[in-house]
């Protein structure tokens, strides 16, 4: 498990497998080649049955996963023969038992376990609600401690199906800043002695934990999908399922053909979309988001707000898009609650505002003959399941320990030292 080492993408020095975020020597990302080039499941709940492809030395122990399953409601509403969704949140009849009810927690153990086994024992992140959430569960279940840096309209989604533990330490952003501003201001702590940045998109255990979706899938439909229909903020998801397809390319029994992505986001804030449309490797601000924060603040999915995704890193969005032949959506506010009222119908679970939005672009792949009417066809359902979740348990609600002007805030009054 977790035999590895990392390769830079754009010059192609490896590293040994350890708790590295990027080159010596250029702003690339890095990659685990993992030693085994077959995917050997191992004898285990969720996510900890894909250990073999996960930067942990130790198998992963919880019942956290994605499930897949093949739609029929959904499926027969569309005329799709071969819907399967991969539903990352609470649905205990269907196996499903992601308490934080977001594939958000998919990433959250392997790096947490990664940091452990790396020696270090405290993490600085910044979330725009669904991430903190996720790596605050598994905080209380470990003891690490983790600083979670989110903005004012993120903080309805922090809470825990458990009560919060001391090793949870919450920043709470004024009003007026957002999910980029919690970014800065995570970083500026994250450079603090004695504590470790989680590194976002950069962290592999973060992007092969959210790729347990794609190697869940191919396991369930013996074969990688034709389609990937998934809603973006940063993208890290996005990216992840496309190295996974890579790795089961790579393998050689699930096929040999990637699967096209379809990715999405809430206008009106839609950068990535702007630019891959206009066949640009860069984000023009001025262009491609005007009034950013204005923005955010009219989209449906506020969680699909960051200013700065990996979008033209070398292995960012960009060349994720590029290698599948991909295409992404803007999806109207309208657009993503009437896909929720469809899909929550029709499937019986309820699901978050992101994933809406990714049953939204679906439904105008189809109307724009993007897909045919028998191609094989996974829809990440990325977070549901919350008004299933409160039957069984008590929802906990996390306290601020402190509150942040601005990105620029002194450290030490946020922190107490």
């Amino acid at each position: 498990m977790g035999n590895y080492k990392l390769k830079c993408l754009q010059c192609g020095r490896h590293y040994p497998g350890n708790y590295r975020l990027k080159c010596d020597y250029d702003d690339s990302f890095v990659r685990a080649e993992y030693q085994s080039k077959e995917l050997n499941l191992k004898n285990a709940f969720g996510i900890g049955k894909y250990s073999e492809w996960l930067p942990v030395k130790d198998m992963l122990t919880t019942e956290a996963g994605p499930i897949t399953y093949k739609s029929e409601e959904l499926a027969n509403e569309l005329e799709l023969s071969n819907l399967y969704i991969s539903f990352n949140g609470y649905w205990p009849e269907r196996n499903a038992l992601i308490k934080t009810c977001s594939f958000k927690e998919l990433e959250a153990h392997p790096t947490i376990q990664r940091l452990i086994e790396s020696g270090y024992s405290s993490i600085v992140l910044a979330s725009a609600g669904n991430t903190g959430r996720a790596f605050a569960h598994v905080s209380t279940l470990t003891g690490v401690d983790v600083y979670v840096v989110v903005p004012s309209t993120g903080m309805s989604r922090m809470w825990l199906p458990e009560e919060p533990t001391d090793s949870i330490h919450l920043i709470k952003m004024d009003e007026g800043n957002d999910y980029t501003d919690a970014i800065h201001l995570a970083d500026r702590i994250a450079e603090l002695p004695g504590f470790m940045s989680e590194g976002g998109a950069r962290n592999i255990a973060r992007r092969d934990g959210m790729g347990t979706v794609m190697l869940d899938a191919a396991v369930t439909i013996k074969q990688i999908p034709d389609h990937y229909f998934q809603a973006i903020g940063s993208g890290t998801g996005a990216i992840a399922v496309w190295e996974a397809a890579l790795r089961l390319r790579e393998d050689g029994r699930f096929g040999t053909q990637l699967p096209r992505l379809h990715l999405s986001q809430n206008l009106p804030f839609a950068p990535m979309v702007n630019a891959w449309n206009a066949c640009q490797r860069e984000i023009i601000p001025e262009i491609d988001m005007p009034n950013p924060k204005e923005s955010i603040r009219d989209i449906f999915a506020d969680v699909l707000s960051n200013r700065a995704p990996p979008y033209s890193v070398d292995g960012g969005v960009f060349d994720a898009l590029l290698d599948t032949n991909g295409l992404m959506y803007g999806v109207t506010n309208n657009e993503a609650k009437e896909a929720k009222v469809l899909f929550e119908s029709l499937e019986g679970i309820d699901i978050l505002p992101p994933s809406a939005v990714a049953v939204a672009s679906l439904i105008k792949s189809i109307d724009s003959e993007n897909v045919g009417k028998d191609d094989v066809i996974l829809l990440n359902i990325a977070g549901g399941g919350i008004e299933r979740l409160k039957e069984d348990y008590t929802i906990s609600d996390m306290t601020p320990m402190s509150h942040a002007k601005n990105p620029e805030v002194p450290l030490d009054d946020i922190l107490g030292r």
